[in-house]
């Protein structure tokens, strides 16, 4: 399982650990992943992610993952949520010829 983000895409960083005496080694930067269930209003249903702790607050702030995943761009996204998205889009189509 890579450590990338399903929702934002965001990944594993590389840079330097620099000691007092300014000796440079190579380190990584782990993005603050966690498991989550988030619900889907339009689908009625929850769904299992694993997303780092930013993209919890940009959920929160566009008003739930239906609108979150609406306005992400698809490059972002895993193919789960990819997925997701099309049933979401296909949904609230239907409801509105409804």
């Amino acid at each position: 399982m890579s450590r990338r983000c399903e929702l934002t895409g965001k990944g594993v960083m590389t840079g330097n650990n620099v000691s007092h005496a300014h000796n440079k080694t190579r380190r990584r930067f782990l993005p603050n992943l966690v498991h989550v269930h988030l619900m889907s209003e339009a689908m009625g249903a929850s769904y299992r992610f694993r997303v780092c702790t930013r993209a919890l607050k940009s959920v929160e702030h566009r008003g739930g993952l239906d609108a979150f995943l609406l306005k992400a761009r698809d490059s972002e996204l895993s193919d789960k949520a990819l997925k997701l998205k099309k049933q979401i889009r296909k949904r609230l189509a239907a409801q509105a010829e409804a």
